[in-house]
């Protein structure tokens, strides 16, 4: 629910508590003014300015790999205002109110506690300006700065974010659940993550992340931006040889490496699977391990005692999601039905096609996997494979997966082709000569 901790906006350059009261007011003020019919409300126009202007000012270039937007940002604000601000029965729009919605949007808990934190901004010796200043040298890279940094403050690497989620220094390596614009790993995260290590940094701690206390084994592991800069098994095997625990780091939900399968960190699950007994059918199904997936049947190919149906499902579709093959063929022998859908209608061919996995894909269509059941979003495989390939850092993985589906059948409508088309001449826009 917005706003989640990392749904917070980043701060202008020099945040100035004057200018904050003075936006508090106008929030009253537009909260009260009568929007006119069949026009924008001036909530509306308000929240689309304000995010877009803070942008400008933070000096923040967004990217396609963080996971915020400032269009996203914008109905969010104007969403949680409206809901904060006039959706309460029977309480006005009054100033607290508005100052509290400021607040929370940049990820603080009260009005008190977002002027304390720009308060202390000014101050350039102040512990929040240190620690924000090591917070964007972990994001950068810049072990100079931060180096200089914990050598001034020792204290400072145990020190806390004071956001709402209270977050150490050596959280932030994880670029997990932290501000969205604060989410990216430099290539040499392992050496910040050793050097904050090094520095008596408490391998274990946990931060108010995603609800309850998460760890950096936790975060790190699901975590989608330190796979991409290629330091993430590095990062885990850190951060197990200092003492983490993986059975600290799944946040009381699930097991670790189901909830490394259920964010499509595939890789991940199975390093971790090395470290750790499986918990059931599913883990050994999503991490490829033929041996213990075997190990939950009978002779005659039925389920014994130790697994359930539901964990044979759900430990076939995420073997299908990582190009789990030999798990696949396996249970397909059993008489798996390709025809099974899980809870949000995604089919066996659906997760293959998600996880970009050709191979997979292929096996499934020699065995008649079907083209054409929908998930609870409307979307065939052939829909699924236009959006992933929209939706992806690289389209190119689903661009032969698109063509094999084409060939095996797969219909097609003018919605899909006018995405198609529209992706096709980005892609080719790319490859023109410059």
């Amino acid at each position: 629910m917005f706003p989640a901790p990392h749904d917070a906006l980043p701060l202008p350059a020099r945040p100035s508590l004057e200018q904050y009261r003075k936006l508090a007011k106008e929030l009253v003020r537009i909260c009260k003014s009568p929007s006119e019919p069949g026009a924008l409300s001036a909530l509306a126009v308000w929240a689309k300015s304000w995010v877009s202007n803070l942008v400008n000012h933070s000096g923040l270039t967004l990217t396609g790999e963080m996971p915020v937007r400032i269009e996203w940002w914008t109905s969010g604000v104007e969403r949680f205002a409206r809901e904060t601000l006039t959706g309460a029965e029977g309480k006005p729009c009054t100033l607290a109110r508005a100052q509290f919605v400021l607040a929370r949007l940049h990820g603080f808990a009260s009005w008190p506690k977002f002027a304390l934190h720009i308060d202390e901004l000014a101050h350039s010796n102040s512990s929040t300006t240190r620690f924000e200043s090591a917070v964007d040298a972990i994001v950068d890279g810049d072990t100079a700065t931060l180096l200089r940094l914990l050598r001034e403050r020792p204290d400072l690497v145990r020190a806390r974010s004071t956001r709402e989620h209270h977050a150490t220094l050596l959280h932030y390596v994880g670029a997990n659940g932290v501000e969205g614009w604060r989410q990216h790993t430099p290539k040499n995260a392992v050496e910040i993550a050793a050097l904050l290590l090094d520095s008596g940094a408490e391998v274990d701690g946990t931060a108010e992340i995603y609800g309850r206390g998460a760890t950096t084994l936790g975060l790190v592991a699901t975590s989608v931006h330190p796979e991409r800069a290629g330091v993430q098994i590095p990062l885990l095997q850190l951060l197990l040889d200092r003492g983490a625990r993986i059975d600290r780091a799944a946040n009381g939900q699930h097991s670790l490496i189901r909830a490394c399968l259920a964010n499509g960190r595939g890789a991940a699950a199975e390093f971790l699977s090395h470290r750790r007994p499986l918990n059931d059918l599913e883990e050994a199904a999503g991490v490829g391990n033929l041996d213990a997936v075997r190990s939950c049947f009978n002779h005659d190919g039925t389920l014994n005692t130790s697994a359930t149906q539901e964990q044979l499902h759900q430990g076939f579709f995420w073997a299908c999601q990582f190009g789990r093959n030999r798990v696949i063929e396996y249970l397909l022998s059993l008489g798996f039905d390709l025809g099974a859908q899980d809870r949000d209608g995604q089919t066996a061919l659906h997760h293959a096609v998600i996880g970009a996995q050709l191979e997979t894909v292929t096996l499934l269509l020699k065995n008649r996997a079907p083209l054409e059941l929908k998930n609870k979003y409307g979307g065939t495989v052939l829909g699924q494979a236009v959006w992933s390939a929209t939706n992806a850092p690289s389209p190119e993985p689903y661009l032969a997966i698109f063509l094999i589906l084409l060939q095996s059948g797969a219909k097609t409508d003018p919605e899909i082709e006018e995405a198609w088309a529209k992706l096709s001449r980005r892609q080719a826009s790319k490859l023109r000569p410059r």
